[in-house]
């Protein structure tokens, strides 16, 4: 039922693993290896830098770009800045108008505050010195000049804050009529006459009526005189 195979040795099939290879070996082309023709090396140094010659353009591009249009916005400032200067002098020419007006003002008010005192003082003074003679010689004297009026049966004088009061009121017065004058005469009171201007020439229309009327004149003698005949 069962074959009986021998083990072959491994010295058997030695020539045949052999034949095998050498036939492979023979049948494979031999390969060349590759070599480079002309001057390739100067080639690759020219592309490379070729291209790094554009990309240090492109960069030198980029910066110029932008230095040119800092170069436009600091011409701008600058000419903001001549401006800013040129209205600072005019303000500081006007500052320099008003100080001294000011300066001028604040003189005369100097002035007229040592006017005023001065005035003030002279004022105190009057009426220490009214006062002092109505308590005084005035007194003394208007109180005889009663006393001998009565004696003559003539009435005493009236007080004399009452002839004051009368001379205040004619003052104040005077002031009133003096600027009614002054009114009346600021105000235009001299007003042209308006006067309308009768048109020369005839009137319009005028000229066809007269053509209108001499021609039915004409018609009518013209009728009359073929009536006749």
């Amino acid at each position: 039922m069962y074959q009986q195979f021998s083990v072959a040795s491994s010295s058997d099939y030695a020539p045949h693993a052999t034949t095998t290879t050498s036939a492979a070996t023979a049948a494979a082309p031999k390969s060349q290896p590759l070599v480079a023709t002309g001057d390739w090396t100067t080639e690759l140094v020219q592309l490379a830098k070729t291209a790094e010659l554009k990309k240090h353009s492109l960069t030198l591009q980029l910066h110029t770009a932008n230095i040119v249009a800092a170069h436009n916005t600091l011409e701008q400032k600058d000419k903001a800045i001549q401006d800013i200067k040129e209205q600072k002098n005019r303000l500081d020419s006007e500052r320099v108008r008003l100080l001294n007006a000011l300066a001028e003002i604040n003189a005369d008010r100097d002035k007229v505050d040592l006017l005023e005192a001065s005035i003030t003082r002279e004022c105190a003074d009057l009426r220490q010195q009214i006062q002092t003679l109505q308590d005084g010689e005035y007194a003394v004297a208007k109180r005889d000049v009663d006393r001998l009026r009565v004696e003559l049966g003539q009435p005493p004088l009236p007080p004399l804050q009452t002839k004051l009061d009368e001379k205040t009121s004619q003052y104040l017065r005077d002031r009133r009529v003096t600027g009614e004058k002054r009114t009346v005469t600021d105000s235009p009171t001299d007003i042209p006459p308006v006067t309308t201007k009768r048109p020369r020439g005839r009137p319009k229309g005028s000229k066809n009526r007269v053509g209108k009327a001499g021609g039915n004149a004409a018609s009518g003698s013209a009728s009359a005189t073929a009536g006749a005949a």
